[in-house]
């Protein structure tokens, strides 16, 4: 018994000094690091817990070995594209170069050229638009959503797309498991497959995959692909505004979406079939024909790249583009994000830009469907009004958009949302335009926004309660695990 007695803290200590050993030799951002010790000491049992199935992004030692394989193919496939010249560009403005530079080295591919985009600011008319290009389809129609929640115009869309696939249209469906539980357990998953649509449900979520895999990792990508040469990206899933978590009390969710026709599919088309082959084996990818006659708009004046996170994607990514991207603006820079916990990096590099001179306005929720993240929202606010920075709190509903506009010419449109999640974990996709006719859309849309909003007082702000300012701090501690 005393052999015993002896070996269960020795066991234990040893446990989390493993766990210990194991947070400080992974690179992380300090921050980061000391919060996950501070709850493994403060809370062990909880804390390793914890850290095991959340702390590292984890994608399974199977999925992360084919992730790296997938990776290195599609670096060779991209170069088979590099005697197509005429669809990229080698010419770039002043502050969208530095950009553009760093995803053409990170990924091997320049931006491109001869596309047609259009920016779609109401669910609505997106949704009426998408399922008009869904009936049109002649060749293939692929998807990928975080969210599918039936009901409204999302069932519309459901429609239409099995029409398309028993007109003999290839539709390929791959939905994240844990935000589209409610799709999965409708009727509407068996009706696809039945229909011959190949229904793919990412990252399944189950009790035995938590020490298989970090469970929280998500497929936040939302991206439609038909027909190699029509590409949807942007904020908005599959759901209908009017029937989305309407019991959460936050009011509808706003979004945007962009449209394209034209050689950036090619892009797209890419990552979507890396995400494919990652989740199911099954290779998708290939040099296809119908590439040599993507339709190209010899008079367009932007250029379009395309960056996609995950594990198996470049790493860190996400993160260096939004910080170049920061560090570029001269003279004005517009955020909407619905949930603002930026890295260390990232404050800095929005405060600084305010400090410099640059107008820096960030526009979120005033009410966030995620309490914590909320909160924790709240703690970087004192910091950046300091700064100079112009506090948005979006009145009118869910403010969904995901969207970065540097000097009305450096447009940033995706799924990326400004927490660690989507810096540094799930799949994502940003749009990267440089275009100042696109940049002059996106910030009619912004001051839109902005015209919904109330502006933050730095004088009332510093006056709040003084339980509010606990509540931050306590949720800030978290803010390097949101």
């Amino acid at each position: 018994m005393k052999f015993i007695n002896l070996l269960f803290p020795f066991g234990y200590w040893l446990l989390i000094s493993a766990v210990t050993l194991r947070i400080l030799i992974k690179r992380r951002t300090v921050t980061s690091a000391m919060s996950w010790l501070l709850i493994i000491y403060i809370l062990p049992i909880i804390g390793m817990i914890a850290y095991l199935s959340l702390g590292e992004s984890n994608l399974g030692k199977h999925r992360a070995e084919s992730a790296r394989n997938i990776w290195l193919n599609t670096v060779k496939l991209l170069n088979n594209f590099q005697h197509m010249r005429h669809i990229f560009s080698t010419k770039n403005s002043d502050v969208a170069r530095p950009l553009f530079d760093l995803c053409r080295y990170r990924q091997g591919i320049a931006g491109m050229k001869g596309n047609e985009i259009q920016l779609l600011t109401n669910t609505d008319n997106a949704m009426h638009t998408l399922i008009q290009d869904i009936q049109q389809a002649r060749h293939s129609i692929e998807m990928v959503f975080y969210i599918w929640q039936p009901g409204g115009l999302a069932d519309e869309v459901a429609k239409s797309f099995i029409a398309a696939a028993l007109s003999g249209v290839s539709c390929r469906l791959m939905l994240d498991s844990a935000g589209s539980v409610a799709f999965f357990r409708s009727p509407w998953a068996n009706m696809m497959r039945n229909a011959g649509i190949d229904v793919v449900e990412a990252l399944q979520v189950s009790i035995l995959r938590v020490f298989l895999r970090r469970i929280d990792l998500r497929q936040h990508r939302k991206l439609v692909l038909i027909d190699n040469y029509l590409a949807y990206t942007g904020s908005m899933n599959l759901a209908d505004p009017r029937f989305f978590k309407q019991n959460v009390g936050v009011g509808q969710w706003i979004d945007l979406m962009v449209r394209m026709k034209g050689p950036i599919a090619i892009t797209m088309d890419i990552v979507y079939a890396c995400d494919w082959e990652t989740e199911t084996g099954k290779r998708i990818l290939s040099l296809n024909p119908l590439y040599e006659n993507i339709p190209f708009k010899e008079d367009s004046n932007h250029t379009i790249q395309i960056i996609a996170s995950g594990p198996g994607f470049p790493e860190d990514i996400i993160h260096q583009a939004l910080l170049t991207a920061v560090y570029s603006a001269r003279e004005q820079l517009i955020m909407t994000t619905p949930y603002f916990v930026p890295s260390d990096d990232l404050l800095h590099a929005i405060c600084t830009a305010a400090q410099r001179g640059v107008e820096v306005s960030i526009v979120v929720p005033l009410h966030n469907d995620s309490l914590l993240v909320g909160w924790a929202s709240r703690a970087f606010f004192t910091e950046m009004l300091e700064a100079g920075v112009k506090i948005y709190q979006f009145k009118d509903g869910l403010l969904h958009s995901k969207s970065v506009l540097v000097d009305k010419q450096l447009s940033l449109v995706g799924t990326v949302n400004l927490d660690m999640r989507s810096l540094w974990l799930n799949f994502e996709i940003i749009l990267v335009i440089d275009d100042s006719d696109f940049g002059q859309n996106l910030a009619d849309v912004q001051n839109n926004y902005i015209s919904c909003s109330r502006l933050l007082n730095n004088t009332l702000w510093s006056k709040r309660a003084w339980w509010k300012r606990i509540i931050e701090q306590l949720c800030y501690f978290f803010s390097p695990l949101l």
